[in-house]
């Protein structure tokens, strides 16, 4: 953490506490996700370190984009673009029940389109699409963000099995414990509004 100065909390979670940071080295913001990683099993550190690579190898202007990673007193570290506007679930509830125009909403699901068919043409599911998960920078562009339960897949039509994500947000076929694949996830991104 020596090359980055804290601002403030911004979030936390099950999977540890999201810090808004500066770098010292040119003074632009990142967030930093902590996970505390020294009381985890070993296979909990790989899932947390997994994170990491399928961040690494996502480069695509709707997602948010990983600068590095780094272990340090038991925590795991993984610095990634701030998006100053925020998530989606807060702007949609800054509204207080306006309606966003058509045209808007429209460019924010093609938006999110566009970052699902990379995720998937890298045969990656996210496994928890929601309004929480979804980013906006400064310019209104909408980011992918938090892959912390993604799962990598042998290939484009094999199945994933292990009911998880945010209830509100499951398709049917993972509510019923049935097997599913990325198309399963686009009801998410439909629901995120």
């Amino acid at each position: 953490m020596d090359k980055y100065e804290t601002v403030k909390k911004i979030g936390e979670g099950s999977f540890g506490k999201a810090i808004l940071v500066k770098s010292k080295q040119d003074g632009h913001q990142y967030v930093i996700k902590e996970i505390g990683i020294s009381a985890m099993s070993s296979k909990e550190r790989q899932e947390s370190r997994k994170e990491v690579a399928v961040l690494a190898n996502m480069s695509h202007p709707n997602i948010v984009q990983y600068k590095e990673s780094f272990e340090e007193g038991g925590c795991l570290y993984i610095v990634m673009d701030y998006c100053e506007g925020g998530d989606l679930f807060k702007k949609i509830n800054s509204q207080r029940g306006a309606l966003f125009p058509e045209e808007k909403i429209l460019d924010w699901f093609v938006q999110i389109s566009l970052a699902l068919k990379h995720v998937h043409d890298r045969k990656i599911l996210h496994r928890d699409i929601k309004s929480q998960n979804i980013f906006l920078t400064k310019d209104g562009t909408v980011q992918l963000g938090d892959f912390g339960i993604a799962r990598v897949l042998n290939s484009t039509v094999e199945l994933a099995r292990t009911c998880i994500g945010t209830p509100y947000y499951l398709s049917p076929e993972i509510c019923e414990n049935k097997p599913y694949n990325n198309k399963s996830q686009l009801l998410g991104s439909r629901t995120s509004y």
